[in-house]
């Protein structure tokens, strides 16, 4: 009985090594099938092209929640938060805004601003440029743009609200160091330099906007201000290329460290901005609905 299980198990095991013997015969002749075929028509084996990857979508996860903006210039100033004025002004820049796309931006970004211009050939006037200031509130804020033209620099100022404007278009929506870029026009000329032809990045609306570390280098001195005094807090200048050690420590002399920690200086507007986001997106459907 024992003799007759052996001699089965040594027949399953060859018929097993036979199968397994075709199988690979086969795959080999396919794919040497296949090689000939293709060497005969094209004379050139063709690519590996790999399969695509799949698409994986997480469920679990809910929509992704959109950045929250608030111009700046719907912020009264300090100790001013409640007035009728103010009031009536947000009232008036959504009516504003309901005309014209005010679009987000902010210090550094890149726009294109189109103007109503009488003396121009086609009665519009546009201009591309950094912009490196945002100043004013309610209806009178405004926005300068700079830009390299000719070897010269040329900047203009914008108001946010007036009625030639006919089109703002962020070109690069990003952020700088510095809440205030005017330090550009000590700057070497390339790093106010924007072409004018640019063709828009595009950022998704759920994405956080970038911030760009670049810090420019100075020319020589003498500067229009004093960047390095801690007053400006300028974080986007290599001062180490301009100022000697000896200046620098000078400049870090006159700081008033203990000015940080003053909170009379401090202006929390948190609770202010979310009352004034939810106004301002009532008043924005009001309008759309009416």
């Amino acid at each position: 009985m024992a003799v007759h299980r052996k001699g089965l198990d040594k027949c399953v095991f060859s018929l097993r090594l036979f199968g397994n013997f075709q199988l690979q015969n086969e795959r080999f002749l396919s794919t040497s099938l296949y090689r000939l075929a293709s060497v005969k028509v094209g004379g050139k084996p063709p690519k590996f092209v790999p399969p695509p990857k799949p698409l994986i979508k997480d469920e679990s996860r809910g929509p992704v929640p959109q950045r929250k903006f608030l111009s700046p210039e719907f912020i009264p100033p300090r100790q001013r938060t409640d007035p009728f004025k103010f009031y009536m002004e947000r009232k008036d820049m959504v009516r504003r805004r309901s005309v014209l796309n005010i679009p987000e931006f902010y210090v550094g970004s890149v726009l294109c601003v189109t103007m109503a211009d009488s003396n121009a050939s086609s009665k519009t006037n546009s201009f591309v440029g950094i912009c490196i200031q945002r100043g004013g509130r309610g209806l009178g804020a405004t926005f300068v743009l700079r830009n390299i033209i000719n070897n010269q620099g040329v900047e203009i100022c914008y108001e946010l609200y007036s009625p030639c404007i006919q089109s703002i278009q962020v070109l690069k929506l990003e952020k700088r160091l510095d809440d205030n870029l005017i330090y550009l026009r000590d700057a070497l000329p390339e790093y106010s330099m924007v072409d004018p032809n640019m063709v828009p990045v595009l950022l998704p609306p759920n994405e956080d906007v970038p911030l760009n570390k670049l810090k420019v280098q100075m020319r020589p001195r003498p500067w229009s201000k004093r960047w390095e005094l801690p007053r400006f807090n300028i974080k986007g200048i290599q001062f180490e290329l301009s100022l000697s050690p000896a200046r620098m420590e000078n400049a870090k002399n006159t700081g008033r460290p203990w000015e940080e920690f003053d909170m009379l200086k401090e202006y929390d507007t948190s609770k202010l901005e979310e009352k004034i986001y939810t106004e301002i997106q009532q008043e924005m459907s009001k309008l759309k609905s009416g």
